[in-house]
């Protein structure tokens, strides 16, 4: 192995080491510190931004956040208990449960929101110092990365 690929493994490894220390019992990770200081869990306010633009069922929330339908139960017991949340029942099938945003949950989604989209800005921030080339290749090593996942 070349030193200079050593070295990049290194880096990979730490880079590794300090995402799963930020993301540990999260679903995504976000830079920067929440501003809403409303005690909730990475779920439970990423629950809020998904029901910032439609009602979702507690198994197509699952399926977005990629996690057990039992973790987003046990995440919308906590939001309903908490107000920021109400259930209803589809007006087509009344067997279907739907959730969606309270007037108090609004504020915790829309912040939740910002906080996702300010991640992204820092993300093309970076990328924009690198060449469009660069930017080719580190897309390239990305997928390859991702791939090994």
């Amino acid at each position: 192995m070349k030193k200079n690929t050593q070295d990049v493994s290194q880096q990979i490894d730490v880079l590794f080491t300090k995402i799963m220390q930020l993301a540990e019992n999260k679903q995504e990770v976000l830079l920067g510190k929440c501003e809403s200081d409303a005690g909730l869990t990475n779920t439970q306010e990423h629950i809020l931004m998904l029901l910032l633009h439609e009602k979702l069922t507690n198994a197509k929330l699952a399926e977005r956040l990629n996690i057990s339908p039992a973790a987003v139960t046990k995440a919308l017991k906590k939001l309903q208990q908490l107000q920021l949340t109400h259930s209803e029942k589809s007006t087509s099938d009344e067997r279907i449960v739907l959730w969606r945003l309270s007037q108090t949950g609004l504020p915790i989604a829309q912040e939740h929101a910002h906080h996702h989209q300010a991640t992204l800005e820092t993300y093309a921030s970076i990328a924009d110092a690198f060449s469009e080339k660069e930017q080719q290749i580190i897309a390239r090593f990305l997928e390859k990365l991702e791939k090994e996942f």
